[in-house]
């Protein structure tokens, strides 16, 4: 089989002013890159990534957080969109598990142009079903850190290797790409993990994925295990962290300045447990925090977010970066203040709600100020004075102090409560 996950061959032809269409397999408009002209003083950098590239595991590890089950046709649906977003990789299942998840996985090989992956143990069985599910690379695993070998897969230190070595001759004799993931690895002994790393990499491995199984890495750590892995293979490297501490994200970004090609995330960042690195951080960050062109359809972020939430029936949290419906709402009076004059005062600048899909919000409660209650009047149809403004300013931050919710209808009624005209009225 031939893989589909090298670079594509990139046309750029004349569009609109500002942008070149990019005739890739991921059909989206290449930008011209953006001059970040506010991270002037301490953050005056974009250096450090060169690329990026993403492997999206929400059909696969995804799938694992308790209590979340995606069917066939939540899989299909999902997969499409990460397919027309530009994802590079999708993970869409483990094929041996059962019949309905082999079917899903096969169809959606057969239905995407990006490169898809099946996840296989180090067992023939699971690898013969990835080979059968014509999926473009096979992601093999074994556990590598002492406990999970004594007390998960009850096999040696030297078992494993082997394994892990039979397995990648067996993907390559089957002409497909393949990844292996010494599972567990920042709970490996070291000259153990280069051992069995070095043992794949003559095997002819593709990628070598390092692992933060149980989410105990940090940044600095994490980027200095990578550094480590790369000395000791020619293979591409890639990155899959967890969030039991929060780091997630910030580790696959650490993994990426250390030289880590590629890095497995999910939407929203479900996953086990606490989940893992969320793609639209770890996407919006290399796009925005280093500039650099993941060549993802960005302005659908937020719609695949929706839909994973949805789909998953876990709730995205109102403060959840990026996507939460807080992420570009304003409230305070200073912000919505210097928002209102420049967005770029109180947001990243950088990242705008466009760039993501979604849109700005002012929210009207107990620290709302004079700006936002004039600028929804305005946008009610209004044309108050700046008495008017103060008064019902002052009746919302009584209102919002009641814990309760300031609508459009209560705006409406604390405007006509204070006699403010319309602009009809006004024009009249």
């Amino acid at each position: 089989m031939s893989s589909r996950f090298g670079t594509p061959k990139r046309i750029n032809t004349p569009t609109t002013q500002g942008q070149v269409q990019c005739l890739t397999t991921t059909r989206r408009i290449c930008r011209v890159p953006r001059r970040i002209e506010f991270f002037q003083g301490t953050l005056d950098n974009t250096d450090g990534i060169e690329s990026v590239r993403i492997f999206d595991t929400t059909l696969r590890d995804g799938e694992q957080s308790p209590r979340t089950s995606f069917d066939y046709n939540d899989k299909r649906e999902i997969a499409e969109i990460l397919d027309d977003m530009g994802t590079h990789v999708i993970e869409s299942g483990f094929p041996v598990n059962s019949e309905p998840e082999f079917e899903a996985v096969a169809d959606i090989a057969a239905a995407t142009d990006t490169t898809t992956c099946g996840l296989a143990r180090v067992v023939d069985k699971d690898i013969d079903a990835a080979i059968d599910a014509g999926v473009d690379m096979i992601h093999v695993f074994v556990s590598t850190s002492d406990v999970q070998l004594e007390d998960s897969m009850h096999a040696s230190r030297s078992e494993a290797k082997q394994r892990a070595v039979e397995s990648i001759e067996r993907v390559r004799d089957a002409g497909v790409e393949v990844m292996f993931s010494p599972m567990d690895a920042t709970r490996t002994d070291e000259r153990y993990l280069v051992e069995v790393i070095e043992a794949v990499d003559e095997a002819g491995v593709d990628w070598i994925n390092i692992p933060d199984t149980c989410g105990v890495a940090t940044p600095t750590r994490f980027a200095k295990l990578v550094r480590t892995v790369r000395e000791h293979t020619d293979a591409r490297v890639d990155v899959h962290a967890h969030d039991d501490f929060g780091l997630a994200s910030a580790n696959a970004i650490s993994g990426f300045e250390a030289g880590a090609h590629q890095a497995q995330v999910s939407v929203n960042g479900i996953g086990e447990r606490a989940g893992n690195a969320a793609y639209e951080e770890v996407v919006m960050s290399a796009e925005s925090l280093y500039n650099v062109d993941t060549g993802i359809d960005t302005t659908r972020i937020t719609e695949l977010s929706r839909m994973i939430e949805e789909k998953s029936d876990i709730p995205i949290p109102a403060n959840k970066p990026i996507v939460g419906r807080n992420a570009f709402a304003h409230e305070s009076g200073i912000h919505a203040a210097g928002v209102i004059e420049n967005s770029d005062t109180f947001e990243p600048g950088v990242m705008t709600p466009e760039m993501v899909g979604a849109r700005r919000e002012f929210v009207m409660g107990k620290h709302t100020g004079t700006h936002s209650v004039r600028k929804r009047l305005v946008e009610a149809g209004y044309d108050p004075t700046e008495s008017e403004v103060r008064e019902v300013t002052k009746r919302v931050k009584e209102y919002g102090a009641e814990k309760r919710r300031v609508t459009d209808q209560v705006i409406t009624r604390f405007a006509e409560e204070v006699g403010v005209r319309s602009t009809e009225e006004v024009r009249i």
